[in-house]
């Protein structure tokens, strides 16, 4: 088979790494790819989003399948243009993306559907978001409608606070993703990230995951894209997961039915467990997560070609499914200031280095003079997996201590405080 996948992040060299092990794997292209991803697959120049860009792509390389992996491709309808030039997809049409592209859009669909989740209002205008803030108590919680690249939900304490972020963004801070609002309560108990496989008719679950989304050790610091993710979540055992397939899992398959939305490719439902095990959904996305999806595809046991296939024509019931009895622990090393402003350019060292039990994604790299340099704020994963989470760890920290460049930085606590996270306030 010729595969295409379109991205160049740590999530797509995870997908590349995963899909260059089929045997049935013929040719490997990416759309942009990063330095990693050259590897193992032919980079092509390129906007993902653009579908008109993707399409004469696709059909010049003759590709059997393109494989998706950031939001913005998906929300752009790149898959539709695929499909209505008869090309597999493994990601849902613009329709189904709508579930992450648009926060009113999701929050409604889980009410129509009897989806557990916070209670909330969609507004519009000020006067209306005042309303919205005054019936609630703190935590406050204000969330952009549209896509804000991580940077469209507010939470405080104060209501002053709140308010004036409903103004700013009402006002068009964020364009157009702004002009409508979510606000709704908060929730407090830890969180699980579940990735669900499905054609719209079957599905199948990765092993569940949880991110760090603070940047520094202790859960401290401003919010990132992820320092780091472990799979699978101890906590979680088979009862909490059958419950949570039939009160998210299923409703939400049974509710893309009923709107008439077909959908092939990944859910991802963000979802938050109360102290008394109560389950709530706090988002949808439509893609694997990064950074889990690093740390997911090494404990999948399985042809993950043969699975985005299969899905994409339907037939996911026909694919054999297992996942490794093992623990898997992603540690991102990121560029000095991230999430602020950074540098780029550095070179980076060790990246050559090969141990068991290892494996090194890269994500904001670039090639400068034949040599991989920093290029963006999130610059590498470095996965351990072992049969406990004490050996992955080891693992990915002897790996991340490997590697060097200017100003590198990595959390030091990531799976630390597995069995026992910490509650937290969304």
């Amino acid at each position: 088979m010729k595969v295409l996948i379109l991205g160049g992040g740590g999530r797509e060299h995870a997908i590349a790494w995963a899909v260059a092990q089929s045997p049935r794997c013929d040719e490997l292209h990416s759309m942009p790819g990063n330095p990693g991803m050259a590897q193992i697959s032919t980079c092509h120049p390129g906007d993902p989003c653009d579908c008109r860009s993707v399409t004469d792509l696709a059909e010049r390389l003759s590709v059997d399948l393109v494989i998706v992996g950031p939001e913005g491709p998906l929300v752009s309808g790149v898959a539709d243009a695929l499909r209505a030039k008869g090309i597999d997809v493994f990601g849902p049409g613009r329709d189904g993306a709508m579930l992450e592209a648009s926060k009113a859009h999701s929050k409604s669909f889980m009410k129509r559907h009897g989806i557990p989740t916070a209670s909330f209002t969609i507004c519009t205008t000020l006067e209306e978001a005042k309303e919205a803030l005054y019936s609630r108590k703190p935590p406050y919680i204000v969330k952009a409608d549209g896509l804000a690249a991580g940077k469209g939900v507010f939470i405080s304490d104060q209501l002053s606070e709140a308010l004036e972020s409903c103004g700013e963004l009402l006002g068009g801070s964020l364009g157009e993703a702004g002009k409508t609002l979510v606000v709704e309560d908060g929730l407090v108990g830890r969180e699980v990230s579940v990735m669900i496989v499905t054609d719209g008719n079957s599905y199948r679950l990765l092993s569940t995951s949880q991110d760090h989304k603070r940047a520094l050790d202790g859960d401290r610091g401003p919010n990132t894209g992820g320092m780091g993710a472990y799979a699978p979540v101890p906590w979680v055992d088979r009862s909490m997961l059958q419950e949570i397939e039939e009160k998210v899992v299923k409703p939400t398959l049974l509710g893309l039915d009923r709107d008439d939305t077909s959908y092939r490719g990944i859910i991802y439902a963000g979802l938050m467990i109360s102290p008394q095990g109560k389950i709530d959904v706090l988002e949808y996305n439509v893609r694997l997560g990064d950074p889990e999806t690093q740390a997911l595809l090494p404990l999948f046991d399985g042809d993950w070609l043969e699975v985005c296939h299969s899905c994409a024509q339907g037939k996911l019931s026909e694919v054999s499914w297992a996942l490794k009895d093992l623990c898997s622990v992603n540690v991102v090393i990121a560029s000095e200031g991230y999430p602020g402003d950074y540098e780029k350019g550095h070179p980076i060292e060790g990246l050559d280095h090969k141990e068991e039990g290892i494996t090194v994604f890269q994500a904001g790299t670039a090639l400068k003079d034949g040599k991989t340099v920093t290029a963006g704020g999130r610059v590498l994963s470095v996965v351990g997996t072992g049969p406990t989470f004490e050996e992955a760890r080891e693992k990915a920290y002897t790996g991340a201590k490997a590697i060097e460049f200017k100003g590198a930085f990595y959390r030091k606590d990531i799976a630390s405080n597995r069995d026992k996270p910490k509650e937290e306030g969304v």
